[in-house]
């Protein structure tokens, strides 16, 4: 297989005498929809969060397009979180702000401001998510499935490399599910992004995984396709 877009060896994460993470070694290809299974409490989210550096290892290194982000500051995480994007479990979108506000979050935040260009890119990142002419509506007038889009509108619109999701099923109907299955497959075959997703969701593995890894005790107990 070719070079790993991130690369993790040894990674060890602790909270007090909770050792969740317990040496880990994690290859993640580019181009691939890498699927992470596992227990309550194997590890999975907190593994995720070191993806884009939103924690900080206790030991160990992950490596990110060659180059090493272990414990970067914030400023120098910043180039390295456009190539990453993340939707959050819950979506995590700003209640005062409106559709199209949420998703040119991160743009705005990565310093673009050319307003005619944030509203091409959130444009053309909701259309992705089959939300088109939504951009005025707020997150209160949206369902659930609604939401999770625009979650994901949000994790591309910087059009990152890689994308990470940490249960994008949750809460969600199985019709809905598949909405969201078919986009992070579109994403890898249409606009050739890396995908990890964090699941429990058994159908869904079937539907968009290339590889899958299993986390037990902090450790991958099983890899394979």
């Amino acid at each position: 297989m070719s070079e790993p877009f991130i690369r993790v060896r040894e990674l060890h994460q602790r909270f007090g005498d909770n050792h969740v993470l317990k040496g880990l070694d994690l290859d993640v290809y580019r181009g691939e929809t890498l699927v992470l299974l596992g227990g309550s409490g194997a590890g999975k989210s907190v593994l995720l969060k070191h993806l884009p550096g939103l924690m900080c290892p206790a030991e160990g290194t992950v490596t990110v397009d060659g180059t090493e982000i272990s414990c970067l500051n914030e400023r120098e995480l910043g180039p390295i979180r456009r190539k990453v994007g993340i939707m959050f479990q819950g979506g995590a979108l700003f209640d005062f702000m409106s559709v199209g506000d949420n998703v040119a979050f991160p743009l705005r935040e990565s310093g673009v401001t050319d307003e005619k260009e944030i509203g091409k890119r959130v444009t053309a990142a909701l259309t992705i998510v089959k939300l088109d002419g939504q951009e005025s509506k707020m997150p209160a007038d949206l369902s659930g499935g609604m939401r999770k889009r625009v979650a994901l509108a949000r994790a591309v619109v910087d059009r990152p490399a890689c994308v990470l999701y940490d249960e994008p099923h949750a809460g969600l109907d199985p019709v809905t599910a598949d909405t969201i299955d078919h986009m992070i497959k579109c994403l890898q075959e249409d606009h050739g992004m890396t995908n990890v997703v964090v699941t429990h969701e058994m159908r869904s593995v079937f539907h968009i995984a290339d590889r899958v890894i299993f986390l037990k005790d902090g450790k991958i107990h099983w890899e394979g396709t």
